[in-house]
């Protein structure tokens, strides 16, 4: 009989083909990909960590495994998943020598366009008292997420903040996708409980 070797579905990657050109010697693709996933990792480990001096010098550290890995690098899944699941082991590592870290619920995040504070102005204007209702409840929503177990809290970011679908947090996170379902719910119901009716968790 004779096989046949399937093509790596993952080559359809853009990100995955750019990586190649990197393990080649382009450093172009190597910059192109850093200056995509730069300000997403950022704001994925300072929502983790809570440090944005920490965040900073961990998100380097991400690339600068990245480059490292260029040479090794093969295609087994999705990029993004792949970096992600990078930043994931740095931040629980992280975390591990410095058990409690505290959030600065007023540092800004990054985007593309530079600095980003995390209360972004509402441009209908609403009334001062609404706008301190909706920013307490945001805070109350952070902090609670915050105080969730490493494993919840991590699903939970990932799901909120970076929309990653439950097979891609499977993936990133080691897990099957039952068991990030069960983290979620898990999540879920600690929230719920930390959370008044109207600090909203969805």
């Amino acid at each position: 009989m004779l096989f046949v070797d399937k093509p790596n579905p993952f080559l359809d990657d853009p990100d995955v083909r750019l990586m190649l050109e990197v393990q080649g010697g382009n450093n172009r693709s190597f910059e192109t990909l850093m200056h995509k996933y730069y300000p997403r990792l950022f704001n994925f480990i300072f929502r983790f960590v809570g440090r944005r001096e920490i965040a900073e010098d961990l998100t380097q550290e991400v690339f600068l495994k990245v480059y490292h890995a260029a040479s090794r690098y093969r295609p087994k899944s999705k990029f993004q998943t792949w970096i992600y699941t990078i930043a994931k082991n740095i931040s629980l590592n992280e975390l591990r020598h410095h058990k409690k870290i505290a959030v600065s619920l007023d540092d800004p995040f990054v985007s593309d366009d530079g600095p980003m504070e995390r209360q972004i102005e509402d441009t209908a204007a609403p009334r001062a008292d609404e706008q301190i209702l909706r920013e307490e409840a945001a805070a109350a929503v952070r902090e609670a997420i915050d105080s969730l177990p490493q494993n919840q809290r991590m699903a939970v970011i990932l799901r909120r903040y970076e929309q990653f679908s439950y097979e891609e947090i499977a993936q990133t996170m080691r897990l099957s996708v039952k068991a990030v379902k069960s983290l979620l719910s898990r999540a879920k119901e600690n929230l719920k409980n930390k959370l008044t009716p109207a600090e909203t968790f969805e």
